[in-house]
């Protein structure tokens, strides 16, 4: 057993989360603030550990934030969707029901390489102004370039991407929550 395994890994987590030009959250953050007051919500939708991730930021959002979001992990969505339209278009479809111009749509993915999450990305940005990628592994994977704002994390192992865009997201609704004019 390693001896310093966890001071180790809490280093390398504590360099990733703070890897990420604050300008980026501070633009995400000021994009849900605005688009709210315009009437818009937050559609924050993720495959396995990011849908979990996207569960949180719409409690945290929805209750802590006083900003209206919605996530699409109902499982009879996805398996209705899913055998309607294919695993593949599931969130593009969901995104053309629930999606509006004034919406900030805000797509995670460890890989920015998932099917799903690409086409809902290419759904959105045809309707909503503002659409945010979360991805790590490969800087130039698909949806890191799809966004109009693009956050990338610079690691390859699942649980540092899952765990840092969930910091990064969180922090961010903190941020609104301090700095939110109604």
């Amino acid at each position: 057993m390693e001896k310093f395994f966890f001071s180790d890994y809490f280093c390398q987590l504590n360099r990733l989360t703070t890897s990420l030009i604050e300008s980026d959250l501070i633009n995400v953050a000021n994009k849900i603030i605005n688009n709210q007051k315009l009437g818009g919500k937050v559609i924050v939708v993720g495959n396995g550990g990011s849908a979990a991730i996207a569960s949180h930021v719409t409690v945290d959002l929805n209750k802590a934030a006083g900003i209206q979001a919605i996530n699409f992990n109902d499982p009879a969505i996805i398996t209705c969707f899913a055998n309607d339209f294919g695993y593949e278009n599931w969130v593009k479809e969901a995104i053309k029901i629930h999606c509006k111009s004034d919406d900030t749509v805000i797509l995670i993915s460890s890989s920015g390489e998932s099917l799903n999450i690409i086409n809902g990305m290419m759904e959105a940005n045809l309707i909503a102004e503002s659409t945010v990628s979360l991805t790590g592994f490969n800087k130039k994977n698909t949806l890191a370039t799809l966004g109009s704002i693009n956050l990338w994390l610079d690691s390859s192992v699942y649980n540092y991407v899952e765990l840092v865009h969930n910091i990064w997201l969180l922090s961010m609704i903190d941020y609104i929550i301090k700095y939110k004019k109604n």
